[in-house]
């Protein structure tokens, strides 16, 4: 309850200072809350945008895509280099190289290569959630007892075998982190490719009433997107925190 009320007061002194900050600044370049609230009102409505679910669809649809490329992708290359250790020493090093160089240093290429359509958006989410989920099933193969692998090795069990029964339990609060990680970032590359350059979106909406100074329009936007984002969050906490229940 304390908690609760802590977060409640921060929200409210964080809107009160909102609301007094935009009123002394210009009304094209500040929204205050008492602005912004019936421009979300009308946004949901849809009489400010009509075609707003469309492209809330076409965004949470690139999302899935993406983190779903990303999660297959990142699981067999992460599992290849741990279960094979000369590869997982040879490759591991590059990819924590790559993981470290800016993501929106890519996008250009990417956009040169698919266009303003989705499919750059989804390559971008997909490239930003593969690292981490790659790099989080190499560092928790690393953690199992590799005597574990051996045993299952000699009683005949295939790769997939081993990875199922032996890996992911060893390595199983590695790995929804990793994943929880992974989504968070393909959410990210997905609305952020979007703001960049793009057709249809969420971004493209924000994009759009940033650049007529639409202020009220783009904090209401920018809401519905919080919102999508702070969903996905809480659903990968809630897994993430059964995981670790159940590995105690």
């Amino acid at each position: 309850m304390t908690i609760a009320i802590v977060r409640a007061a921060i929200v409210a002194v964080a809107l009160a200072v909102w609301e007094i900050a935009a009123r002394i600044g210009s009304p094209l370049l500040y929204v205050p809350p008492s602005a912004a609230v019936p421009a979300l009102r009308d946004l949901l409505l849809l009489r400010s945008y009509p075609d707003l679910p469309a492209h809330l669809l076409l965004t949470v649809r690139e999302i899935v895509v993406a983190y779903g490329l990303a999660v297959a992708a990142g699981l067999a290359v992460g599992f290849a280099l741990g279960l094979y250790r000369t590869l997982g020493r040879a490759y591991g090093p590059i990819l924590a190289a790559l993981y470290a160089v800016p993501a929106v240093v890519w996008y250009p290429s990417l956009m040169l290569f698919f266009g303003l359509d989705a499919a750059s958006k989804i390559a971008f989410g997909f490239l930003l959630g593969f690292f981490p989920i790659t790099l989080a099933v190499l560092a928790g193969i690393r953690q199992v007892n590799p005597q574990l692998v051996t045993v299952a090795r000699a009683f005949g069990a295939r790769p997939p075998t081993i990875f199922v029964k032996v890996l992911v339990p060893g390595m199983l609060f590695t790995l929804v982190a990793g994943l929880r990680t992974g989504l968070a970032l393909s959410v990210v590359g997905v609305v952020v490719g979007e703001i960049l350059g793009s057709k249809a979106g969420m971004g493209s909406l924000i994009n759009h009433a940033y650049g007529l100074l639409k202020t009220a329009d783009y904090v209401a936007l920018v809401v519905v997107t919080l919102i999508v984002i702070v969903a996905t969050d809480a659903a990968a906490s809630l897994l993430e925190r059964r995981a670790q229940r159940w590995t105690e």
